[in-house]
């Protein structure tokens, strides 16, 4: 009888273990998965710009509290309250093109961009890396087109 409840406490133990190892994975924060959802042309300063929109497929898997205000980590330039995570754009080479520090939510990940002067070739691919400077853990993307 003790070495059948030994057993079964073993069971339960690497049962509990299983669980908890699933539990902690599926909270686990996933690379983003960026994709371009279209083009804009704009006016600023006197030039004409191609503004490449793009959306993160998964952004609901990114915490709220990532993209909050951070006014314990440095500054965005003058802004003291930028988000806990900023978005860099760069392209295929690792050139950076343009980044976000203040996105505010998760949410706001479908509103990301970078733009190049009308008539520059804009690059091939590009991807996106989420830095989160509370915990220093960066989260890069996949390589999405420019082109629709």
């Amino acid at each position: 009888m003790a070495n059948r409840l030994r057993a079964f406490q073993w069971t339960m133990l690497a049962m509990s273990a299983a669980a908890v190892s699933a539990s902690a994975e599926a909270q686990s924060i996933p690379n983003p998965v960026l994709y371009l959802t279209g083009t804009e042309y704009y006016m600023t300063g006197g030039k004409a710009f191609v503004r490449y929109k793009y959306d993160v497929l998964n952004k609901t898997a990114f915490p709220a509290a990532m993209f909050a205000p951070a006014p314990a980590l440095p500054p965005c330039g003058t802004n003291t309250n930028a988000s806990r995570s900023w978005v860099d754009f760069y392209d295929q080479r690792g050139k950076r093109l343009y980044g976000f520090c203040a996105l505010g939510d998760s949410a706001n990940l479908g509103k990301i961009w970078f733009a190049v002067e009308e008539g520059v070739v804009p690059p091939s691919y590009v991807y996106i890396e989420i830095n989160d400077r509370q915990t220093n853990t960066k989260y890069k993307s996949n390589l999405a087109d420019t082109t629709l």
